[in-house]
């Protein structure tokens, strides 16, 4: 995916841009992709109990969090990737060479869904933000949550959010 996770990684990539490294590539390079990462399976269950399934990348590094899911020209829509913050805290995201739009779905410790930024803008420099602490930001493919009915309080099962008993 394609945002930066924290003012020092903006300011990293500033710096590689200054330093001459390849940040403004073409709207159809995909050179720049990372590798799959691997995959876990994430449920989301919905207000009125319809379960979803998704099998997310999950972008753990700083490094694998700063490319995200850049340059890639599709989604699937029961795909996505995790970005796992490790602990609570805000989250700052962007579309920079991104080219597909992307549902962001910012989840909280306890697994709830915080906030959703729907159908964000491909290339789009704008900081999407959790607005408070967040253990982890999903991208899914633009429009999923609508889709789906995916809503602000519904849940997240998946490794780092254990189901309920």
């Amino acid at each position: 995916m394609p945002r930066v996770r924290s003012l020092a990684a903006a300011l990293s990539l500033s710096l590689a841009g200054l330093l001459g490294a390849p940040l403004a590539l073409g709207a159809a390079d995909t050179s720049h992709a990372q590798p799959e990462l691997p995959r876990e399976k994430l449920t989301i269950i919905t207000h009125d109990g319809k379960r979803y399934v998704f099998n997310v990348e999950m972008a753990k590094t700083a490094d694998q969090q700063t490319v995200g899911l850049m340059f890639r020209t599709h989604v699937a829509d029961d795909a996505g990737m995790l970005f796992d913050w490790g602990i609570p805290r805000e989250s700052q995201m962007w579309m920079k060479n991104t080219l597909v739009p992307l549902d962001m779905v910012f989840i909280n410790e306890d697994g709830s869904i915080r906030t959703i930024a729907e159908n964000t803008v491909p290339k789009s420099l704008a900081v999407i933000a959790s607005h408070g602490p967040v253990r982890a930001t999903l991208e899914l493919a633009g429009g999923v949550t609508e889709k789906d009915d995916i809503r602000v309080g519904d849940r997240v099962e998946g490794s780092i959010f254990p189901a309920k008993p």
